[in-house]
């Protein structure tokens, strides 16, 4: 039985089928979730101009609201189905998205770790990599992967 289901969120389609999967778990199971966001490593990003960097402080404060609102929203949601919920934004540039997610899971003592997966295949699993395998690869509980349609 599955008492403590951590739940990797980014406000993604993917990602809200699979915080709904959670949910249908948590019902039946009498657990209580955690919603992870991490804000994560950004590349550079040019102003308009093509010339000067926009400041990167800007960007990752934005990143940061973004996730708190998304966070909040969700909690509300999910503590509406009857389910316990906490929440939680993680600040992480070292790139490694997966292993902090797993990271995070495993401190927080979850007995299950569900996020959502594209299900890249060949180019674009090289050029895009994968969260989800990162995840499988590094966590020390159950992981469930929650498919998401192709686009």
């Amino acid at each position: 039985m599955y008492k403590r289901i951590a739940v990797a969120v980014d406000g993604s389609a993917i990602s809200m089928a699979a915080l709904n999967e959670a949910v249908k778990l948590a019902k039946v199971m009498n657990s209580t979730l955690l919603l992870l966001y991490v804000c994560e490593e950004l590349p550079v990003i040019w102003n308009a101009d093509g010339m000067t960097p926009y400041p990167m402080e800007d960007v990752t404060k934005a990143f940061i609201k973004a996730g708190e609102q998304l966070l909040q929203k969700d909690k509300v949601r999910v503590a509406e189905s009857g389910v316990s919920v906490e929440a939680r934004l993680v600040e992480d540039y070292s790139g490694r998205i997966g292993a902090v997610i797993s990271k995070e899971a495993a401190q927080w003592k979850a007995d299950l770790l569900v996020l959502g997966t594209h299900g890249r295949k060949g180019l674009d699993h090289f050029l895009l990599g994968s969260v989800a395998e990162n995840v499988t690869r590094s966590a020390t509980v159950p992981v469930l992967l929650v498919r998401g349609t192709k686009s």
